[in-house]
């Protein structure tokens, strides 16, 4: 089986559960560090030419990371191409579990510790509100239908964007803080936050600096993700 991975979080999902197997990856796939394959461009710009010449058996994609006209392309040229959707945590079990069949594997360990470690969660206490900001220049928050919204809502935490007409808005930094969330959840990715970079547009606000993969990935961090998220979240509020 030779496949290429068109989303950073399937590409690690895929290299822990079928070694071997793949043979291109994007070139924002950073998981694992090791990882020697040959890269095939951006998701939203990948090279089609160099994907074809790697004559693959499965391209691995996903409907919003990816773009149509790129997957209609591999098709056009006799590539089969599975395309993901993952709007919450079942279904991202779902389709990591639709992701190894197809690679032709056996369901790995690291899938069954995933799903445990969420069906394991304590019942949050009482819920908080945040907003999510993914961006900066302009700033951009969570919408509406999101993996990463039902991540943090499962977490005890409710985005204040969450029934947002659109996915990922573009809302004033004004109108950002007047929102006066309980805290401020700033991701490392798409947009790197850190601790010099986005705290400080909003003074008074607890502020968590979380992993953009904990947050947004699907894959073998799916295990730790609650663990990791819910550190740095009452990290935020001490």
């Amino acid at each position: 089986m030779r496949v290429v991975s068109l989303v950073p979080s399937l590409t690690e999902a895929i290299a822990h559960s079928a070694p071997g197997a793949l043979v291109g990856a994007t070139d924002w796939c950073t998981h694992p560090a090791d990882l020697d394959v040959t890269r095939i461009g951006g998701t939203k710009n990948p090279k089609i030419d160099r994907i074809i010449a790697l004559t693959p058996d499965l391209v691995i994609a996903n409907e919003e990371e990816n773009r149509e006209p790129d997957l209609a392309a591999l098709r056009a040229a006799g590539l089969e191409v599975l395309v993901t959707e993952v709007r919450d945590v079942p279904q991202a079990f779902r389709e990591l579990a639709r992701i190894v069949e197809a690679c032709g594997v056996v369901r790995p360990r690291w899938l069954d510790e995933a799903e445990r470690s969420w069906s394991a969660l304590a019942p949050p206490g009482p819920r908080l509100t945040a907003v999510v900001p993914i961006w900066r220049r302009p700033w951009m928050v969570l919408g509406r239908d999101t993996f990463a919204g039902d991540v943090l809502s499962r977490l005890g935490v409710d985005h204040l964007y969450a029934t947002h007409e659109d996915r990922y808005p573009r809302v004033p930094l004004e109108e950002l803080r007047a929102a006066a969330p309980d805290v401020v959840v700033l991701p490392d990715e798409p947009y790197r936050f850190t601790p010099d970079d986005g705290p400080e547009a909003f003074p008074g606000l607890p502020c968590a600096l979380v992993s953009g993969r904990h947050l947004t990935w699907y894959g073998p961090s799916l295990a730790e993700a609650p663990r990791a998220l819910g550190e740095a979240l009452r990290a935020a509020l001490r």
